[in-house]
């Protein structure tokens, strides 16, 4: 114990002064004192998970009475120790944190949460009502997390996969959102281990047979690097980049490839002294090798959300080969590795933007968890959040949103606010009008069109991604009596670490004038028709529609179900299909003439999974030249999806064309799925 602790003491002295480390010595003595009689599974003294978790804080450089907050997490769970006792003996600050830890922990399930997700959505409420305000909780309690997975073989095999399952669906993901890549990597590995041993061992296997060679390659490659780096005037070294056990089996699972087609693909870092040092190291690495198109990505221009900067891009070797490269300066490799500890700053009035934004986001996550009603499909929600892949988007003054892939205006919508969600009824994105269901692209710059007229449908469930819109949506819907107050528990409220209040709405919403509204109709399939909104029933984007052919010049909407309408004397002549831009669907048909090469089928479907597509019918055979052609029918929103989708399909290697064949209109009509099943079916077993 005392080895442990000398150690914890001079990691501590490399960076803080002696008088600085006393809050330390002492927190020790109460810990030790208080965990005396105490053991862990494997029959160490419980003291000692405590000095490793202030270890753990110690090592990314956090401050000693962090590490004196991790020395005594434990001790008011697990002792007799009370928090009035903390305070009197450190004072406020540490035992504010402490109790934060200890509430994670120590708060009681609602005697009608049953279910294991149920339970799991709990404790993440949990989490991030402690957290909210102190990033140091959560801190402390992944610490906690990360030398529990160390330990975790001393327990049942039962345990072990259920903490690993948790581990790799909050605590990892968690980590990531932080930006301490170091603590996910090491997190996802050790719950992969448990999770599939058999698996985790043949890939260590695996990985250990092919160093040698890697190594004799890699080295090259750095030390040729490194020479045209000097050659260019460039400050710079390079490493290779690891790949750890998890990436490697999750690149298998996502891509379809097998072992050796993932290592395969070489990874490189380099690591400058500047930012300008690093677009001057991007230009030497394309003038050495081809870069493929569309796997540049500037995360120096556009920082990711968690903080993290770097240009990443693959370019093809000589072997036929690609390799991934990432560039960053020193200081964007410090963020990289250490996240959010990098910024770490607890002075008073001496902020930090960076922390203020994770401070914002945990704020916000736990809103629309506390307000999220139910537990039904909560922990889909939380996953998806936590670990979607994240597209970038400007609002119309400039400022930089994140939203996961696959986001709708609707979605961004709501990320503004609750009250512009709820008036939504399309959006302009980079100047030109599309529909709610559009997928937002990284670079869009999204400007909402609103009416108060509008309200929230049922239907929206099913457009937005993310749990806030879909929380926001149900509670609008229940509030209008159109979703049943019964179909959702209310999660009780906490009764502690309050949580800043709902941000106040927007002093104007945008409201969009009726000729913008008028663009968003088309009648027969046809835009531009003069149109005029039915005052009966006024309907809304969303809502289902119907046109009349009016005696005076033009078209007359009105909702489907509309009484007044179907009560009337109609010439049923007259009577116009109708639809929203984006409502109606297009059966589009796409041919690609594609080389051969294993697992281009599912490269395919993975460079489209983003854009939501669903195939309904494709054909796979052999064409001319040694080609061979897919053809595949997909459904669409409008033309700008359709071509969207060639420009993704022409990026995937081994794509030598896509040829757009057509697209009918099949509004009002059911899409042929059940008639393409089998065929998808075969898709996939040749995928």
């Amino acid at each position: 114990m005392r080895q442990a602790f000398a150690k914890l003491l001079k990691r501590l002295k490399k960076t803080y002064p002696p008088e600085a480390l006393e809050v330390v010595r002492h927190a020790y003595r109460i810990a030790d004192e208080a965990h005396r009689n105490q053991f862990r599974m494997s029959g160490d003294p419980y003291v000692i998970h405590v000095i490793e978790v202030a270890m753990i804080l110690a090592s990314l450089g956090l401050d000693p009475e962090v590490c004196a907050a991790a020395l005594l997490h434990d001790v008011v769970e697990d002792t007799d120790y009370t928090v009035d006792m903390l305070r009197k003996e450190f004072g406020a600050d540490i035992a504010r944190v402490v109790d934060g830890v200890t509430k994670i922990s120590s708060f009681n399930f609602s005697d009608d949460v049953v279910g294991h997700e149920q339970r799991q959505a709990q404790n993440i409420r949990k989490m991030l009502v402690a957290t909210a305000k102190d990033l140091r909780v959560i801190m402390i309690k992944l610490a906690d997390r990360l030398h529990n997975m160390r330990t975790l073989e001393y327990l049942d095999p039962e345990t072990r996969k259920r903490i690993s399952r948790e581990t790799l669906d909050i605590y990892a993901p968690l980590a990531h959102r932080l930006g301490i890549s170091r603590w996910k990597w090491e997190l996802e590995d050790h719950a992969f281990h448990h999770l599939k041993p058999e698996m985790y061992k043949e890939i260590s296997r695996m990985v250990a047979m092919k160093r040698r060679e890697r190594e004799a390659y890699l080295n090259a490659t750095i030390a040729f690097l490194e020479e045209r780096l000097a050659e260019a005037e460039v400050v710079a070294h390079v490493i290779g980049r690891p790949k750890h056990l998890y990436s490697i089996y999750e690149k298998m699972q996502r891509q379809g490839k097998d072992f050796s087609q993932v290592m395969d693909v070489l990874g490189i870092r380099i690591i400058t002294q500047t930012d300008a040092g690093c677009y001057n190291a991007l230009g030497v690495v394309h003038g050495l090798w081809t870069p493929i198109p569309g796997r540049l990505k500037d995360y120096i221009a556009m920082p990711k959300l968690n903080m993290y900067q770097a240009i990443h891009t693959t370019v093809m070797r000589e072997n036929g080969h690609s390799m991934e490269v990432q560039i960053r300066s020193e200081a964007m490799d410090r963020i990289a590795r250490e996240g959010i500890a990098a910024h770490w700053n607890y002075k008073e009035g001496d902020g930090d933007d960076r922390l203020d934004m994770q401070l914002s986001w945990l704020q916000k996550m736990y809103d629309w968890l506390k307000d999220a009603g139910g537990q039904d499909h909560l922990m889909d929600s939380m996953r998806q959040d936590f670990t979607a892949t994240h597209i970038y988007v400007f609002t119309p003054r400039g400022e930089l949103k994140e939203l996961p892939q696959g986001a709708t205006p609707l979605d961004f919508a709501y990320l503004i606010h609750s009250d512009i969600g709820h008036h939504c009824i399309g959006a302009r994105v980079n100047g030109r009008i599309v529909p709610i269901r559009y997928n937002l692209q990284t670079g869009d710059a999204v400007e909402i069109l609103t009416s108060k007229n509008q309200e929230p449908h049922l239907d929206w469930i099913d457009v937005v991604v993310t749990g806030r819109a879909r929380t926001r949506i149900r509670q609008r819907l229940r509030e209008l009596g159109e979703l049943a107050q019964a179909e959702e528990q209310r999660a009780p409220k906490p009764k502690t670490h309050h949580v800043s209040p709902k941000t106040p709405p927007p002093k104007t919403i945008p409201e969009v004038d009726a000729a913008t509204r008028r663009k968003l109709v088309r009648v027969q399939g046809l835009k531009g028709m003069a149109v005029q909104f039915a005052k009966c029933c006024n309907p809304m984007p969303g809502h289902a529609i119907v046109g009349y052919v009016t005696r005076a010049p033009g078209i007359s909407i009105h909702r489907a179900g509309c009484k007044s309408f179907a009560r009337s004397a109609r010439d049923r002549s007259r009577i116009v299909q109708a639809s929203w831009e984006g409502e109606g669907i297009l059966l589009a048909k796409m041919r690609l003439v594609t080389k051969s090469r294993p697992n281009l089928l599912a490269d395919i479907t993975n460079a489209l999974r983003p854009l939501n597509i669903d195939i309904l019918n494709a054909q796979f055979g052999p064409g001319e030249n040694n080609c061979n052609l897919f053809d595949f029918q997909f459904e669409a929103p409008d033309q700008h999806a359709i071509d969207r989708v060639a420009r993704t399909v022409r990026r995937v290697p081994g794509v030598v064309t896509a040829h757009h064949m057509g697209a009918e209109e099949i509004e009002g009509k059911e899409p042929p799925k059940a008639k393409a099943s089998s065929k998808i079916k075969r898709l996939k077993e040749v995928s």
